[in-house]
């Protein structure tokens, strides 16, 4: 029989784990937003490497490692912490790893972009996998697992002669989806607790 202690550990947690679940459902719904207002943006202006193609190529990684901060912010005790530090890095990295690249060429930004999804879409999968308890995760093991397939053909693509950003408008299209299908599941799971 549990104590007053007990009962009062167990409430706790049943709250941190539903606001952490609450604020991850509203992340999803933020990232599907910015995903699909951003791949819009790329298909019009990401035909040549330019100022407004550059801006949009870095502003995403910038995007992404804010994301992960709200998320660790948001996640309490209910989440793995370790690998959205990760993510914060590999995000940060990506930034720099593209201002950089997009003065060489499309392919070289290709090459950055590639290896990022790669290695994003590998700790996506184990944040996935390790939040499963949370409901809704599936459709993000499904999203880090096409990332990393993804992040392969951007790499060959770099190397061949018709290199293009448009598909990266694609990734991010089907990456908000995957988003937005994660936080409509949170939120079916929220309203059958209640």
């Amino acid at each position: 029989m549990p104590t007053s202690i007990d009962t009062s550990i167990d409430t706790g947690a049943q709250i941190d784990v539903a606001s952490g679940t609450t604020g991850l459902r509203n992340l999803y719904y933020v990232r599907f937003g910015f995903a699909i207002v951003w791949a819009g943006l790329v298909v019009l202006v990401a035909s040549t490497l330019n100022p407004a193609s550059i801006g949009l190529l870095v502003i995403y990684p910038l995007f992404d490692a804010a994301a992960a901060v709200i998320d660790f912010r948001t996640s309490g005790t209910s989440r793995p912490r370790t690998p959205l530090y990760l993510n914060m890095a590999l995000s940060f990295l990506t930034f720099l790893g593209l201002a950089a690249a997009a003065t060489s060429g499309i392919p070289s930004v290709l090459t950055v972009w590639g290896a990022w999804a790669i290695t994003a879409g590998i700790v996506q999968l184990v944040v996935a996998i390790l939040r499963r308890r949370l409901g809704g995760q599936w459709a993000m093991i499904l999203s880090g697992a096409i990332s990393v397939v993804a992040g392969a053909s951007f790499v060959l693509q770099a190397g061949g002669k018709a290199s293009s950003l448009t598909n990266i408008a694609g990734y991010a299209t089907l990456g908000g989806i995957f988003f937005l299908v994660s936080a409509i599941r949170l939120h079916r799971r929220a309203t059958l607790r209640k």
